[in-house]
This record gives structure tokens, C-alpha cells and sequence, in this order.
């Protein structure tokens, strides 16, 4: 794989000690297609389970099995099946999904060429903070973006960004780039300097959680901590959320319920209404029936939508509901499904709109 490897586990891919693990690991190939290699010597079957578009491989010599495959291109989460049993390789890239951690390959995109490229360009850190959640009643963990130039003198606005159901606060760092599209849209003079804090969207208490205690942590304790250990602007025109897919309603509940509190908003492959079954009236879509009061909240409310997305029927839905409303929503799609590839597209297309001067 050309360039570092940018995962969870490690920035450089390894592929094993020869007298111990034999090589092994994932190459992509010129061609986009990717070479698995896998020491399995017991095994009697081995393959790469693309949610249910299964690639097998062959038995080599040494315990060995392995093959080359067109997957696609993208960020491309796969089940490692060996004996028909999940298993998670630790010589192959590791992010975390699904509810667990996961392997995966990056294929590039061609469009998407140096989007997230290293060199050449100041980049900015990503800090690590765990806060205590009045909510939850324990600690919380969240990712801070600083830019290359950050300054503790000055005061920066913020973006919370989230991440999807199944997913945890490293995803947009480790899957989306973020960092790295950031320093990079910086670089070039296409955004403005901000932070992005990412947060744990599946809070718990105890055993007991939900896909929407996040907007209580969100409000109640993540905001307040960012506000008092960093040099930020803490007036709503200063202040953007957004999210994908569960992020993305998570956005939608919170900055409708709250636009004192919030001037941009973006939901990316998701959701303006609950896309489960409701028997409660939804009260933060109360505010789209108010369009002067909408108006004078948001200086941009921001949706999005890969055009393979297995959702598209929801964010048609959600289309036809804002139609008659008569609302400034800007609304793009872009090639893809409901998968990080997209949501790349998703947030390069957003962070130049925040924040602006001239908004």
C-alpha cells in the first residue's frame, strides 16, 4: 500500500515476523484490486466476507492461504472467515465498527486523490479527553481536532461531529480522515480555522442506552467541558454539529431542540425525522413549521446523501416532507452507498461552508 496507514493500531502496515507469524497482511495493487495473504494452517476454509459478497482463498504453501480481488474502492470493512468463524487478523488494518473492532482495506479513490495527503503541508493534532457526564453518571471520552496554527490566545468556533451507530468517537479520525482532510482544506485556504470534537454517540447508563442519550451528554456535559478547557467562541454562530447516519438524526434532534444554541447543522447519509417507528410526536420538527424563526437560527442546514445509500428511501421521505416548508436547506448527493466514502465526500463538501465571514 503506497503511503502510512493510518489506523487504530498502528500508523505503518506490518505483515508479521517471518520465523514466527509469516508474512502476511493486505496489499492494494496498482490495478485498485487487493492481495490477501493469511496464515491459517489448520484451516480447512479461509475468506473475506464483504457483507455477504464472500471472496475465497486459495491454500498456498506454509500454512499460507491467499488471493487477489476486485472489492471496490473506498474504505472497505470485511469479516475474516476462517472455518466459518469471524476472526479478527491482527496483520491486517484494524478500525472499529459493526459494534466491534473490525478489518478493513482503503482502496483510493481517484477523484479523491490527495484529499488527505501528508506531505507537503502543516498538520494539526488530535487530543484525547475523558470528562465526567452528569447524565451518565461516569466518564465520557471524546477526540479534539486543533488546527497546524492553533493558538491558546485565540478563540475558535467548533464543530461536534458524530459518527454512526456502531461506531465510537475514532471513527471520523481513523476511517474519515478528518484531521487530514482539515489540514489539508486549511492548506489551501478553503476553510476556517476551527476545532472538531468527537464524541461517543453510544452513551450508556449501566447497561441500559439508547441512540439518543448522546444529545442530553452533548448539551449537559460535552459542550460545557470543551468551553472550559479550550479557547473557544461559545456564542451559537460559533457552534455547528453534525453527524452520519444515527449522528446524523442525533444533529437533527439536537440543533432543532436547541437553535439558541446551534447556527449550522449537517446530516450526512441520515436522517431529519427518526427513521424507526415513533409513537411521540417528534417536537424538535416543530421548528420547521416556524420559517422566520428557522431562518434567523440557521445560517446553513446542510443534508446529504450517498445516491446507492440502502436509505435513499428515508432521505426521500424526509425530501417530500420538507418540500411545501419552504425552508433554506441545501441538500447534495453524492456516488455511493452508506459507507465512509461518502461521508468523506460529506464533510470536505461541509467544513468550507462553516463559519464563514460572509455568511
Amino acid at each position: 500500500m503506497n503511503g502510512p496507514l493510518d489506523v487504530s493500531v498502528s500508523f505503518d502496515p506490518y505483515y508479521g515476523e517471518p520465523n514466527r507469524d509469516g508474512i502476511q497482511g493486505a496489499t492494494v495493487m496498482p490495478d485498485g484490486k487487493v492481495h490477501f495473504r493469511v496464515m491459517a494452517k489448520d484451516a480447512h476454509s479461509v475468506a473475506i466476507d464483504q457483507f455477504g459478497t464472500v471472496y475465497s482463498l486459495e491454500k498456498a504453501d506454509g500454512g499460507a492461504w491467499e488471493g487477489t480481488f476486485d472489492m471496490g474502492r473506498g474504505f472497505l470493512y470485511f469479516f475474516l472467515k476462517v472455518d466459518g468463524a469471524d476472526v479478527l487478523c491482527p496483520y491486517l488494518p484494524i478500525g472499529y465498527g459493526c459494534c466491534r473492532p473490525m478489518n478493513f482495506v482503503d482502496v483510493p479513490v481517484e477523484d479523491m486523490q490527495g484529499w488527505d495527503d501528508l506531505a507537503g503541508i502543516p498538520h494539526g493534532a488530535v487530543t484525547r479527553h475523558y470528562y465526567p457526564s452528569s447524565v451518565t453518571g461516569k466518564h465520557e471520552v471524546c477526540l479534539v481536532y486543533t488546527p497546524p496554527a492553533f493558538d491558546p490566545a485565540k478563540c475558535y468556533p467548533v464543530l461536534y461531529l458524530q459518527h454512526g451507530y456502531g461506531e465510537n468517537e475514532t471513527g471520523w479520525v481513523y476511517q474519515g480522515h478528518v484531521g487530514r482532510i482539515a489540514d489539508q482544506l486549511l492548506a489551501a485556504g478553503s476553510m476556517q480555522e476551527m476545532l472538531i470534537v468527537m464524541g461517543n454517540g453510544m452513551v450508556k447508563i449501566g447497561e441500559e442506552g439508547g441512540r439518543m442519550l448522546f444529545p442530553q451528554v452533548l448539551i449537559s456535559d460535552l459542550i460545557p467541558f470543551v468551553e472550559s478547557h479550550y479557547p473557544v467562541l461559545t456564542d451559537r454562530c460559533h457552534r455547528a454539529m453534525a453527524g452520519l447516519s444515527m449522528g446524523s438524526y442525533q444533529t437533527s434532534l439536537t440543533t432543532l431542540s436547541h437553535p439558541d444554541m446551534f447556527a449550522y447543522a449537517g446530516l450526512f447519509s441520515g436522517f431529519l425525522r427518526a427513521p424507526w417507528p415513533t409513537e411521540e410526536p417528534e417536537k424538535h420538527l416543530e421548528l420547521l413549521d416556524q420559517p422566520e424563526r428557522f431562518r434567523a437560527a440557521f445560517r446553513l442546514f446542510y443534508r446529504a446523501m450517498g445516491t446507492e445509500d440502502p436509505f435513499w428511501e428515508s432521505f426521500a421521505k424526509d425530501d417530500a416532507f420538507l418540500a411545501p416548508k419552504g425552508l433554506p436547506v441545501e441538500r447534495e448527493t453524492f456516488p455511493g452507498g452508506h459507507d465512509w466514502t461518502v461521508w468523506k465526500r460529506c464533510i470536505r463538501s461541509f467544513l468550507p461552508r462553516l463559519f464563514r465571514e460572509d455568511a
